[in-house]
């Protein structure tokens, strides 16, 4: 791809993950999160060497119809009711977990840096809880200036232009990325997005979200976009507590998160530049101590019902482990091995007389 195709990918995932967030989250009242197909981007790598161009395209929009007419059928909706609570936040434990735990790796290469952030952690935790995250960046990224770890020498002010690529459709770019992009992205993005949402008292209809991102997603797919979705780790970040006390407000997080994305489409060279001027651990850190409120909430939901703890138990143990079995992310994984012990362990009602 040419740098200007790859920009375009950039700008139109962002442009989509905004106006959809914005939208929606006005729209509802309720923290939506929108966010590009991690695991998509992840099967792309191993899919696209060697398919024309406008053919993936043309199979990036073919899947963002399947998942169009997977939000309008209803089904996605009927399926989600059907999650219990328990599993739907070992879930969205284990996908956070997943991410979090690393700042412990990275603090074997970066232990000065992480342990002010830590000690910054605790203290803003005791004192000013709502700004302890935003108090560990600033500290953060004070310190590794002092330490010589910020470059930005890449970074430079760039403004973002779309780029059109008429779709061409073939049978094999059909069936090797369009469908597994579908089903990656149903069963990795958007189950953990409801989850997420559920975990943290949002029942919102989850058929009219599928549905809006799948359109969304056909749109923007001639500049690039291979589809957003739901946010599960991002979404986390909004629904709980450390967005708001008030769960009613926490929508003005996602919409903040929205404006963000729409900024990020504009300047998304100079933005990749930007985070690519931090150090890893920095950004890992932020994000691990963002995200440990919702961890907490999640395990708690997770073990209140006896007899589904062992249950949910597996559910965050298969989502957390990070496996990947035929193409499809622990989390979908998760919910299946979860859902199986569910149904084998759990006592059955005594019938009436």
């Amino acid at each position: 791809l040419t740098d200007a195709q790859i920009s375009s990918w950039i700008w139109a995932l962002s442009v989509g993950m905004g106006v959809t967030t914005l939208g929606l989250s006005l729209l509802m009242r309720v923290p939506i999160v929108i966010a590009w197909s991690t695991p998509g981007a992840a099967l792309l790598i191993a899919s696209l060497p060697g398919v024309p161009y406008p053919e993936a395209i043309g199979a990036f929009l073919m899947a963002a119809l399947l998942m169009t007419a997977a939000g309008l059928t209803g089904w996605f909706d009927k399926l989600m009711k059907a999650l219990p609570a328990s599993i739907a936040s070992a879930l969205l434990a284990g996908i956070l977990f997943r991410i979090s735990v690393d700042v412990f790796v990275q603090a074997q290469h970066q232990t000065l840096l992480l342990l002010v952030m830590f000690a910054v952690y605790l203290l803003g935790r005791r004192w000013w809880p709502r700004y302890a995250v935003p108090g560990v960046l600033v500290i953060g990224v004070a310190l590794a200036g002092v330490l010589g770890q910020l470059h930005f020498e890449q970074f430079h002010f760039a403004v973002t232009m779309p780029v059109w690529t008429t779709p061409a459709f073939s049978v094999s770019a059909f069936v090797s990325i369009a469908v597994p992009l579908f089903i990656v992205a149903l069963a990795s993005q958007n189950i953990p997005g409801l989850a997420v949402l559920r975990a943290d008292g949002y029942h919102v209809p989850a058929s009219p979200l599928i549905a809006v991102t799948g359109l969304a997603s056909a749109i923007l797919a001639p500049f690039g976009s291979h589809g957003i979705n739901l946010a599960a780790i991002t979404a986390a970040i909004c629904t709980g507590p450390q967005a708001d006390a008030d769960p009613r407000r926490r929508y003005m997080a996602a919409v903040v998160c929205g404006i963000g994305y729409l900024v990020m489409g504009i300047m998304a060279a100079s933005i990749a530049a930007l985070f690519a001027a931090f150090p890893k651990a920095l950004v890992v850190a932020v994000a691990a101590f963002a995200l440990l409120g919702s961890i907490a909430n999640g395990l708690t939901v997770a073990m209140q019902t006896p007899a589904e703890r062992e249950s949910a138990l597996l559910t965050f143990m298969i989502t957390a482990s990070g496996m990947t079995l035929a193409g499809v992310g622990s989390a979908f994984w998760g919910v299946v091995g979860g859902m199986l012990a569910l149904l084998v362990l759990k006592p059955r009602e005594p019938k009436s007389a």
